[in-house]
């Protein structure tokens, strides 16, 4: 379901940022796209409202994997009252992180396929949010002789690429990635 005002939307985001930008003495500068263009067609986040930060406290924002970006991107989703399922429809990068991310994910996948095809071992990946576990699942999701489940807990919880016919009771020998 899509936002349903988006310019209002917006304009709520901007008056977040300029809060936290001036009251945070942040030098930065943040531009808001309401139905941004795709960056290509197999771009799987589909943000309704794009926020990209820059400037010479950039690195700040992305310092510890991105922390405060994230941080950023969370408390406009609440202010916003979106439910977790709608959180894609909102997104925050900054000097393009978030763009160089998803790549990493894809090519991510794409190595994690390509040796559980040769070995027949699952393979774990290393422990990472439900947006980036979602973006996983979708690169492999046209490779029918593999699936794909999320497991574990809060914070530890993590991919798993599987052959396709893979018996559970088999479980003993996961590779493991951490990217």
């Amino acid at each position: 379901m899509p936002i349903p005002d988006k310019i209002a939307a917006a304009k709520k985001i901007d008056e977040f940022l300029r809060n936290v930008v001036t009251n945070g003495g942040l030098h930065l500068r943040y531009r808001i796209t309401v139905d941004p263009p795709l960056a290509d067609e197999r771009d799987w986040e589909r943000p309704e409202i794009m926020v990209e930060l820059s400037g010479p406290d950039s690195p700040l924002v992305l310092e510890r994997g991105g922390e405060l970006l994230r941080s950023l991107e969370l408390l406009a989703l609440e202010m916003l009252h979106l439910p977790g399922n709608e959180h894609e429809k909102i997104r925050f990068d900054c000097m393009n992180q978030r763009a160089m991310r998803l790549e990493e994910l894809r090519v991510a996948a794409d190595v994690a396929a390509e040796r559980v095809l040769k070995t027949g071992v699952p393979y774990e990946f290393a422990p990472m949010s439900s947006r980036e576990r979602r973006i996983v699942h979708l690169a492999l999701r046209d490779k029918s002789e593999l699936r794909t489940e999320s497991q574990g807990e809060g914070g530890r919880r993590c991919l798993v690429v599987y052959p396709k016919d893979y018996k559970a009771a088999a479980k003993a020998v996961v590779a493991r990635r951490i990217p």
